[in-house]
């Protein structure tokens, strides 16, 4: 059974405690990962490009010239994609849907495959405790400094809300925070370093392990 080392707020290391090999122990299948990742990106893809048709110009009722006798080429409308400003054939659509569906059962996969990287690559950090008197940005920043993450990205996954953590963690560079009941492949991948206190990792055993 996998074992990762416990840290208390002086950042120093309080011993150390077992993981649920359910959980932390699922062999890396890359391409399971791919596909969370690629469903999670195309969910969170804002649309906000248009280009409109033919049939969405305005104008272009009258046919430019005749058909015949004028030595140019046959027109019909000036709204034609041919014409510059007209109309934009298979453009941006700001209607359309991008979303994509997957396995719940995947999705969790995935997620534990991703936790399981970071526990064999010695990633993953345990804290006894997030709970910092007056936490502020400075006593954050602190205790992130006697941790070995030092200049590294981070992510921080609490096993309660803490406004105080968030606000904090929001003033220093490379750190991200989130809750450890909604963990996701995404957040974890971008940040290099994952921190649980003993609580948040309770959580993420009780949520995932099903």
């Amino acid at each position: 059974m996998a074992k990762v080392k416990v840290y208390n707020l002086e950042g120093n290391e309080a011993g150390e405690v077992e993981l649920d090999k359910a959980i932390f122990e699922v062999p890396v299948k890359e391409v399971v990962i791919h596909q969370v990742m690629t469903v999670q990106e195309a969910n969170t893809r804002t649309r906000l490009a248009q280009a409109k048709t033919r049939s969405e110009k305005r104008g272009g009722g009258a046919k430019p010239w005749r058909q015949k006798g004028t030595g140019r080429a046959r027109a019909g409308s000036n709204r034609s994609p041919v014409w510059v400003g007209g109309g934009v054939t298979f453009g941006p659509n700001a209607a359309k849907n991008f979303s994509k569906k997957i396995n719940k059962k995947t999705k969790q996969k995935a997620l534990k495959m991703v936790l399981s990287d970071k526990v064999t690559n010695g990633k993953m950090i345990v804290l006894e405790s997030l709970e910092i008197p007056e936490l502020k940005t400075k006593k954050l920043a602190e205790l992130l400094n006697k941790l070995p993450v030092k200049g590294k990205s981070v992510l921080i996954s609490a096993g309660k809300k803490n406004n105080n953590l968030i606000k904090a963690a929001n003033n220093i560079n490379k750190t991200d925070t989130t809750g450890a009941n909604s963990l996701n492949v995404i957040d974890l991948l971008r940040n290099e370093y994952l921190i649980l206190d003993k609580a948040g990792l309770e959580v993420v055993i009780k949520t995932y392990k099903k």
